[in-house]
């Protein structure tokens, strides 16, 4: 498990930003919190949530995306891996 701290959000924004997609937070009615525009990779998280918040939602949209470690940057994709592994270790 990782700790959810400020720098942890900014890898996990870092990967799906290194896969195309643009992070956007501001208000809405999000049942999940957090939007993901049609045909776009454009992820819109609720911005009252808190960091721990904001990690499991970004967490949440990488489970649903298909990201090819081959377009990471090395840490990014080190960091990926980690992530796939705490996902498959909790289920």
């Amino acid at each position: 498990m990782f700790k959810y701290t400020k720098h942890t959000l900014k890898k996990i924004e870092l990967i799906l930003e290194e896969s195309g997609y643009i992070i956007r937070y501001e208000k809405g009615n999000f049942q999940s919190g957090y939007a993901i525009v049609q045909d776009k990779k454009i992820a819109i998280v609720n911005k009252f949530f808190d960091t721990e918040a904001r990690i499991n939602v970004l967490l949440d949209i990488l489970a649903t995306v298909e990201i090819p470690a081959e377009i990471l940057s090395e840490k990014s994709a080190k960091f990926y891996k980690q992530i796939q592994k705490n996902a498959a270790e909790e289920e």
